[in-house]
């Protein structure tokens, strides 16, 4: 999120919270009624969905509103970069939407800004209990949910079958931890002479081997440690040793190698399949999709849309409950099938659509994804200020790994900046 929007965000919202008390305590027990036509209108905001998906929409729409005759939906799409914007404008000029699509780093923003409703007040169990634990759990803060998940994505290790197998391993058996990653990236490189993996240099990977960002009550940085220096040392030993190229920061430069042989795996989404279909379709024939490794901690990080409800909307019980259709098993289902998106509601994920693996590459990636849910958790949880602490943390990383830095340094510099972040 750009620092202006940020900037805004904080003097905006300490204000909003001061004049908003009296605002509320008048209009908690009961909808406003904010009629078209005679209905009650629920205003819902996406990002970037028209006009590809138009007609799943319509369709959705018009479904809930012959349930629902009192309500009128208004489906207004914007752009990525124009909706944070809109939406505290909105909020400041007390025309708020009923239910917007945000990323989770934003809703966890605005929710604790008192901006956003508690879903956890508003959700019966049955209702939360619909989403895989992870993801939900992501749109949580202080017990508070401040979002509801809807689709999302997730890692998938690609193989270069040709490069797996000239080094005596077998690519259908692949790692399925870290270790063992390195594992098969060491071998590869001694039997072939090309890359093992292409490793993230990013704040998260310290998250996935079991070590923390901020302290439990979030008030200060927890990485600068021993536990984290051995890791990083590892990773620059792994460098070192030809098993992960340093380099390849650039996704350009990612597809590049991996096209040209001159890397064996990657952990990317399902949009490289194009990408390498594209530059180089010789390497596309020869690679298999499966699940993501997973690290000490034992989680994969989802990159997940969600739905929120401003605390000032109009007709907050009407926008909850249409939030809540969008998002069930049976509408993540649909979304998922005409998005080729990953549903966060577990009944979903069991539909069959998500294993009909008929051997071509895209269907493995789809198979693997779905198969990654369970462990599936969104990398913001819990992180307020969470864009800039992983802003921090990856400037430092990436100068220890590009450019050797020294890492106590580093770390100490990323631990003070941090902390200064934390205390705005």
């Amino acid at each position: 999120m750009k620092s202006s929007v940020k900037r805004f965000l904080s003097l905006f919202l300490s204000v909003l919270l001061i004049v908003g008390v009296l605002a509320a305590c008048g209009s908690e027990q009961s909808s406003s009624k904010s009629k078209s036509g005679g209905k009650v209108e629920v205003e819902f905001w996406t990002i970037a969905l028209q006009p590809t998906f138009n007609d799943y929409f319509n369709d959705l729409i018009s479904k809930y509103e012959e349930k629902h005759k009192n309500v009128k939906v208004v489906w207004k799409d914007l752009p990525y970069d124009a909706i944070q914007n809109k939406l505290l404008t909105s909020i400041a000029s007390g025309s708020a939407p009923g239910v917007v699509n945000l990323n989770t780093e934003f809703a966890n923003q605005l929710g604790t800004k008192g901006a956003l409703l508690d879903l956890n007040k508003e959700l019966t169990k049955e209702q939360k209990a619909a989403y895989f634990k992870g993801i939900y759990k992501s749109t949580e803060l202080d017990g508070k949910a401040y979002a509801l998940p809807w689709y999302t994505g997730l890692p998938i290790l690609f193989l270069n079958t040709e490069l797996v197998k000239k080094a005596g391993l077998d690519p259908s058996h692949p790692p399925k931890t870290k270790d063992e990653l390195n594992q098969w990236g060491k071998t590869i490189k001694e039997k072939t002479g090309s890359y093992g993996y292409v490793f993230t240099m990013e704040a998260r990977s310290i998250l996935e081997e079991g070590f923390n960002l901020l302290s439990s009550d979030y008030s200060k940085a927890d990485f600068n440690n021993d536990g984290v220096k051995a890791y990083i040392k590892g990773n620059m030993e792994l460098m070192k040793d030809g098993v992960i190229p340093k380099d390849v920061l650039n996704y350009d430069k990612q597809i590049q190698f991996y096209g040209s042989g001159q890397v064996a795996m990657i952990l990317s989404s399902s949009p490289f399949i194009n990408k390498i279909k594209t530059a180089s379709p010789d390497v596309y024939k020869k690679m298999v999709a499966v699940p993501s490794p997973v690290g000490k901690a034992g989680i994969r990080f989802s990159n997940t849309m969600n739905l929120v409800v401003p605390a000032k909307t109009k007709n907050k019980k009407e926008a909850v409950d249409f939030a809540a259709y969008v998002t069930n098993a049976e509408n993540q289902l649909a979304f998922s099938k005409a998005a080729s998106t990953l549903p966060s509601t577990v009944e979903s994920a069991k539909d069959t659509f998500f294993y009909k693996n008929d051997g071509s590459l895209e269907s493995q990636a789809l198979s693997a994804s779905a198969d990654s849910l369970s462990k599936a958790t969104d990398f913001y949880l819990g992180i307020p200020n969470a864009n800039d602490v992983n802003s921090i943390i990856n400037k430092h990383l990436q100068n220890i790994y590009l450019n050797d830095a020294n890492i106590d340094q580093e770390l100490n510099a990323a631990e003070k900046e941090v902390n200064d972040v934390l205390k705005k």
